[in-house]
């Protein structure tokens, strides 16, 4: 019986790409990893098994170059590779070896051959349970039994791993060799960068032999434990268990610190290692991770950018021919002066307007004007506005200034501590908080910056009586659109409460998904920015303002704000039915198409972090806030709703009494910014 060793590898590993080709001892891991190999007694041929994509062409070329055959098949459907592989060669038998594993031991897999040659068995490995360090894995199976796992295998795990359908149907009988000392929490496996560095002092302490047992480098690491000592952080398999996308983060958090470029989108606060974290592509309100997994969108939309759901034909066919057109030159592109005058039109208030690219920027450049405007340096704010050194300062004198402002207790590290007492918080609602700060701070507001609302709505004139107080004391008021915009009106929410500010910022929802953010206004104040120095290379470029027009035109055309507004109202409406059917506290906040629920107990994270879980292997991302599409249709809402009814049911038992433990797979999610280790 022809017996064939199949090695699975490739150079684009998500945790340490290129690993395979990586040196030590003068040769790659796969050379030392084939060579080891070929010492096998038992091994008739050895084939590796690797992907079509273009990323291998330099792994063929060296397992060529030592004399090996590289099998070039699917990138995901590793199964089918390797059915692919065995047929090619003739195998009778399988041996299943990882490219990770450059420790492997020749003697051990003959040991493993000939106990499944002995046994008769379909299925036989050194794994199940695992009781060899990890690194030295040797699956061996029958060809027969490898063509129907091809054959009937569905699941994306059992053709991904290859074997997990011979080792979870009853119809193929299996064996395991175990060690006699469960020595599996040593890894001699080289997953990532801290594995490898590993492997290196293991090869050059043995220098320049390379054909050492894996007994031998027991003796080594339970006589010299410090050469080991780099990757005792991670777990066997972790791997195995984990997508490509945890996988990838995890290499993230190690050069981005926090993981991420917004708070907002860190996997910590969604599920904590479980969470896809990235994505491959998106389209209406389906968004697909690197495992080609889909799932609908019932969260944040890309932090409430697109409104018209992910990928619109209609904007994206717009960018698209501008960019063919050339998207920067050295003149400027005529369609930032065609979106301003749109701007204007839907705000007859405003006379003129700048743009640039992102929220936080857009807030600054208000602060800016208002500050040059005025000649003043102080600022009143109630709301969200970004992360620049003007806003975070309001933190430098209590940690607590911000909190009822979206994100409480963020740290103002590296704000200069002379920003002390120049932002000046008050609260929604509140008129006589901010007539008190006006009335402290006499002649040295230059700006009253709010959002128009976004947990409640105004009460008692609220906001004309903030207007008023603008007014009476020359303060230049901002309303801080970048979120509530386009949400129930055709441009800034200000116009649903017939409230003129001085100047209206716009981002997110702008350009659907596209990068622009836009500050309008009265023109006294606006020329204030020909007095100051407000300019950046990159607010030229003609994607934004193409993807801007476009969305304004296709926003118009079919009402957007009313379809997301009823939408919302629903999903707010039919999360109260579900509280109230299984009598579970909770209270509802937002503009209806921004809306969400929190769990009224001490137990809320632990809840959110359960309809996160629960609601991901059905296929949702989904949290306790919903920024609402067009592409949200009743039937989503339906399968959504449906989804969420027993994750509700499963609460209810936690309330009861149920150990919470039980359910969740992970740790609980984050409430808010929080330092990652």
């Amino acid at each position: 019986m022809k017996v064939v060793s199949i090695v699975q590898a490739r150079m684009d590993s998500t945790r340490l790409p290129g690993k395979v080709l990586k040196k030590v001892a003068k040769s790659s891991l796969i050379e030392i990893l084939l060579n080891r190999l070929k010492q096998s007694l038992e091994i008739d041929e050895i084939i590796v098994a690797s992907s079509v994509a273009k990323s291998n062409d330099p792994l063929e070329y060296i397992v060529n170059k030592i004399g090996y055959y590289c099998y070039r098949g699917s990138e995901v459907d590793v199964l089918s590779r390797y059915y692919s592989a065995a047929k090619l060669l003739k195998a009778d038998i399988i041996i299943r070896i990882t490219g990770d594993c450059p420790l492997i031991d020749p003697e051990l897999v003959d040991q493993c051959v000939l106990r499944f040659k002995e046994t008769g068995v379909d299925y036989l490995s050194n794994i199940n349970p695992s009781t060899f360090p990890d690194g030295l894995d040797v699956e061996v199976f029958s060809f027969s039994a490898l063509e129907i796992a091809h054959k009937e295998a569905k699941l994306a795990i059992e053709r991904e791993h290859v074997t997990p359908y011979l080792i979870n149907h009853q119809q193929f009988s299996r064996t395991n060799i175990t060690n006699p000392k469960d020595l599996s929490h040593f890894r001699w496996t080289v997953d990532e960068p801290e594995d490898f560095q590993v492997i290196a002092k293991v090869f050059d302490f043995f220098s320049p032999n390379i054909f050492f047992s894996w007994k031998e480098v027991l003796e080594l690491q339970l006589t010299n434990p410090n050469l080991f000592k780099d990757n005792l952080q991670f777990n066997r398999n972790d791997g195995t268990n984990m997508g490509q996308g945890q996988k990838l983060y995890k290499r993230a958090k190690k050069i981005i610190p926090g993981g991420t470029m917004l708070l907002s989108k860190r996997p910590e606060m969604f599920l904590p290692d479980q969470w896809p974290a990235y994505f491959s592509r998106s389209k209406g309100c389906k968004v697909w991770d690197l495992d080609d997994r889909e799932y609908i969108d019932m969260s944040i939309m890309g932090i409430g950018t697109n409104i018209l759901g992910y990928g619109h034909p209609e904007v994206d066919d717009a960018v698209l021919k501008n960019i063919k057109n050339g998207n920067m030159s050295t003149l400027n592109c005529p369609e930032e002066v065609y979106l301003l005058e749109k701007l204007i039109e839907m705000h007859p208030w405003a006379e003129m307007g700048r743009l640039a690219r992102a929220g936080g920027e857009i807030n600054s450049i208000a602060i800016r004007i208002a500050r040059a405007a005025t000649g003043r340096d102080k600022v009143a704010i109630c709301g969200y506005h970004g992360w620049h050194d003007w806003y975070l300062s309001t933190n430098l004198h209590s940690n607590n200034n911000l909190d009822g402002h979206l994100l409480p207790g963020l740290e103002p590290k590296g704000v200069p501590r002379g920003l002390t007492g120049t932002t000046l918080p008050f609260k929604y609602n509140d008129i006589e908080q901010l007539r008190q700060l006006i009335d402290s701070n006499k002649g040295e507001i230059a700006a009253i910056k709010m959002e128009v609302s976004r947990n409640e709505g105004p009460k008692d004139n609220f906001l004309q009586e903030v207007r008023k107080l603008a007014t009476e004391n020359s303060i230049v008021l901002i309303f801080d659109e970048c979120t509530s915009g386009f949400r129930e009106t055709f441009g800034g929410l200000h116009k649903k409460f017939g409230v003129d500010p001085d100047l209206s910022i716009f981002a997110k929802a702008l350009g659907n998904g596209y990068a622009i953010s836009a500050c309008i206004g009265r023109r006294a104040v606006m020329e204030a920015a020909e007095s100051t120095f407000i300019s950046s290379t990159f607010w030229t470029e003609r994607v934004g303002p193409s993807a801007a027009l476009k969305t304004l035109e296709v926003m118009e055309r079919d009402k957007s704000w009313e379809t997301i507004t009823n939408k919302g109202t629903e999903i707010i409406n039919r999360w109260n039915q579900l509280s109230e059917k299984y009598e579970i506290n909770i209270s509802t906040w937002g503009l209806p198409s921004l809306a969400g629920f929190s769990f009224l107990s001490e137990n809320a994270l632990v809840y959110k972090t359960l309809v996160t879980q629960e609601m991901l292997k059905k296929g949702f991302l989904a949290s306790n806030s919903i920024y609402v599409c067009t592409e949200h249709s009743s039937e989503i809402l339906e399968d959504y709703f449906n989804a969420l009814d027993p994750v509700f049911k499963l609460i209810k038992e936690l309330e009861e009494g149920r150990d919470y433990k039980e359910l969740l797979n992970g740790p609980i999610c984050h409430s808010g910014f929080r330092r990652l280790n």
